[in-house]
């Protein structure tokens, strides 16, 4: 039977949450599976922040509403919580950080926690996130010594006065939290080998094992995470890193880039990317590779910066003026996040197409565990030729692919142009050569399809009703599939929502039930499977209000649909 613990910590920018954060993950991914996320205010400092935590006996992915422990770091950091609140919950914090009408609704639910004293016992109040380390420790029985190292790393660069004092505010806490262990019946897993990722990482880490050399961007949460972390890794990997003045500039830069010989990388949300429009139908029809990570988040307009959704697939898939072909990743793991994102890479030179990372802000903030694997340096192969003399870079072929040669590479001299152009590259106002081009462009649609990313069936294989996600709902759909007790029900994850392979259809085939299970109100890829496939989804469930979908909400609409 699976046995797990949810444990939800609220406070406000500012108090150190992602430090807490970082220690907890660490030190449990040695000890059991993990999972992490982080609901934020759209605040530098203030309002009210939440970060869970699940720990477990078997994998987990996926928010959970109900919070077994609550910690409250501040006196307004429960009113946003209480309906994830019940009898078996148990509430920590300081005792003015809930009311006196709070305390009378939580009575013995509510336990006393004295950070702030057993902190200054230590040394210094400032030690106060490090004891609440402690107290977690203590309930969860992590190894003492696999905590003290990352206390010892972290404060490195700090006096000895202040690593001692951490310490022995650790172990202060770990005290506290001991009782508590009878409180569930976690069994230590074999877990020290996984790697804790966000996916922010895991797209970074992908874009360097697909050759990504340049990266341009405009700051815009939450596609910032692949930036900042492209940024970090700069010198060891040799990545040009640019922060442009605009998301315009952005990839105007990195289509100039991959023109050099480059394989360049776009970071942005939906509100970014609506602003690189022109520059993606630029790339369409001068056939110059680029790739664009757009992390989503709910619109319209500035909407919820910080929240998630997958509300910008339609915007992606019908982006840019004209028409010519695209493709579209959307990874729901920290495996395909990689992979993936390197194949992206690995396309859009192979092709000379725009290709598109689609991710949003659950997976890209939150911290999953992975198991190590050794990526593929097949995506690592360039496509790019040595030009001769009288080098045509728009030379009309068998299946639309035209030598692609870069400036300095050869003899030719290499012309691009975003008119209309011959298979030299010249201007042309010939409507002959006009539909030639736009035939041998658009020619190479039926190619991607070739190397179509097929989805992923969980479940039964005599399924008689079937999900279908896209993306990040990956998580909470496996863990579904994994742990409910239906055995007729199978979940489709979809990586590549577009161009869609018609294969798929023998899928959808078998079921007398499609689920479709979107973050968006309008069912975007329902909607698509419908135009692209002719396949209808009988049965949806929308969520649109910036939070993920919990275990319990599709557990639930299972029950009331099947």
């Amino acid at each position: 039977m699976k046995q797990e613990l949810t444990i939800v910590l609220s406070g406000e920018a500012g108090q150190g949450l992602a430090t807490l954060e970082d220690f907890l993950v660490k030190a449990i991914s040695k000890t059991y599976y993990v999972f992490a996320t982080t609901e934020v205010m759209s605040r530098v400092r203030g309002g009210n922040n939440s970060l869970e935590i699940r720990i477990s006996n078997t994998p987990v992915y996926a928010y959970k509403e109900h919070i077994d422990f609550l910690y409250l770091l501040n006196n307004h950091s429960l009113y946003r919580l209480t309906d994830r609140v019940d009898s078996n919950s148990k509430v920590f914090g300081e005792v003015d950080f809930i009311t006196h009408e709070e305390h009378e609704q939580l009575s013995s639910q509510f336990i006393p926690l004295a950070l702030t004293d057993s902190a200054k016992s230590a040394g210094n109040v400032l030690f106060s996130n490090t004891v609440l380390f402690g107290q977690i420790a203590g309930i969860l029985n992590l190894n003492v010594e696999d905590c003290h190292t990352l206390i010892s790393e972290r404060f490195s660069t700090k006096n000895e006065t202040i690593q001692l004092g951490n310490i022995k505010a650790f172990d202060i806490g770990f005290e506290i939290g001991m009782p508590y262990q009878s409180e569930h019946k976690l069994v230590p897993q074999k877990t020290g080998h996984m790697k804790i990722f966000t996916g922010a990482e895991a797209i970074g880490i992908g874009s360097l094992g697909g050759g990504c050399n340049f990266i341009a961007s405009y700051p815009m949460s939450p596609g910032t995470g692949v930036l900042t972390y492209l940024a970090s890794k700069s010198n060891a990997f040799g990545v040009f890193v640019e922060q442009a003045e605009d998301e315009i500039a952005a990839l105007n830069m990195a289509i100039g880039a991959w023109y050099a010989g480059a394989r360049a990388l776009v970071t942005t949300s939906g509100g970014g990317f609506a602003l690189m429009e022109e520059a993606v139908s630029l790339s369409g029809i001068t056939e110059t590779p680029c790739v664009t990570h757009i992390g989503q988040r709910p619109g319209p307009g500035t909407g919820l910066p910080t929240r998630t959704g997958q509300e910008d697939l339609n915007l992606v898939v019908y982006a840019g003026h004209g028409e010519f072909p695209r493709l579209i990743y959307a990874p729901g793991t920290m495996e395909d996040a990689i992979v993936l994102s390197q194949k992206a890479f690995y396309m859009a030179d192979k092709y000379q197409i725009p290709t598109f990372i689609l991710s949003d802000q659950f997976l890209l903030d939150s911290k999953f565990q992975m198991a190590p694997f050794e990526m593929d340096g097949k995506y690592l192969e360039s496509f790019v030729v040595e030009s001769e003399t009288n080098y045509q870079r728009y030379k009309l072929t068998e299946n639309g692919v035209s030598p692609r040669a870069i400036p300095g590479n050869g003899k030719g001299l290499v012309k691009c142009d975003s008119d209309e152009h011959t298979e030299d590259g010249l201007i042309t106002e010939s409507f002959d050569v006009r539909v030639q081009m736009n035939d041998k462009r658009n020619s190479k649609m039926p190619l991607l399809l070739d190397d179509y990313e097929m989805p992923e069936l969980i479940g039964p294989a005599n399924y008689t009703n079937l999900i279908v996600g896209w993306g990040s709902t990956y998580g909470v759909l496996k863990e579904y599939i994994d742990y409910g007790d239906s055995n007729d029900t199978a979940y489709l994850y979809i990586k590549q929502p577009f161009p869609l392979h018609p294969d798929i259809k023998k899928y959808f085939d078998q079921a007398k039930h499609i689920i479709g299970v979107e973050n968006n109100v309008t069912a975007q890829f329902a909607r698509l499977l419908k135009l692209e496939l002719d396949i209808k989804v009988t049965d949806h469930l929308l969520k649109y209000n910036g939070v993920p979908f919990s275990i319990e909400e599709i557990t639930n609409y299972m029950k009331e649909v099947l």
